[in-house]
């Protein structure tokens, strides 16, 4: 906007390339930091700066984490003979809040989608094999949304284990194909890990 102050400008600019947020969200978004409290505004400031430099990739899960390895990782009390594979972050804590599985995570960072440049190699997959190689694992269950690019994986996913022996499952989705994992309720997510099947 030509009469708009520059630094609020650039704020919008910058909200603007968030996900999610549109022209006017970023907008009303800057308007509102800037009519914030300083001390609140550095917090928020301080917070971004702090999860940017602070938050990094478990070395055994690939889940972001402050520690290394992470909680879940490091938690004797889950069963290591299972883990399931989702696609970020985010969709561990899904699975998490859905309070009904208590095994292993792996996470890909991303789905195989050819449109977007993105194979198996820019994926955590290999990662997913060497943690086969040392551990007694049982079953794999693959949490990939209801996508083709998620679908594409699993079965991707599916035939690299095939001759390895180990139980492959794929989650049951009782949701349309094309959602994504994170905004499952519980009960969604419980009946999809009860009734996965073998891929």
């Amino acid at each position: 906007m030509k009469n708009r102050a520059k630094p609020i400008e650039n704020l919008i600019n910058q909200l603007n390339k968030l996900p999610g947020v549109g022209n006017k969200t970023a907008q009303r978004l800057a308007y509102h930091i800037i009519d914030m409290d300083f001390e609140k505004v550095k917090a928020l400031s301080d917070a971004i700066t702090s999860a940017k430099e602070n938050v990094k990739q478990c070395s055994i899960c690939a889940n972001f984490t402050d520690i290394d390895p992470c909680k879940i990782c490091n938690d004797t009390n889950r069963d290591e003979s299972v883990i399931c594979v989702v696609e970020y972050p985010k969709d561990v804590e899904a699975m998490e809040r859905a309070t009904c599985y208590h095994g292993m995570y792996h996470v890909l960072h991303g789905t195989i989608s050819p449109n977007k440049g993105i194979g198996p190699n820019n994926l955590k997959i290999r990662e997913l094999l060497k943690r086969l190689e040392n551990n007694n694992i049982e079953e794999i269950i693959i949490a990939t949304n209801p996508t083709a690019e998620g679908d594409t994986t699993a079965l991707y996913i599916s035939k690299l284990l095939s001759p390895l022996g180990i139980k492959t499952t794929r989650i049951a989705y009782g949701i349309p194909v094309g959602g994504d994992l994170e905004y499952y309720d519980e009960l969604t997510i419980s009946t999809a890990l009860e009734n996965r099947r073998e891929i």
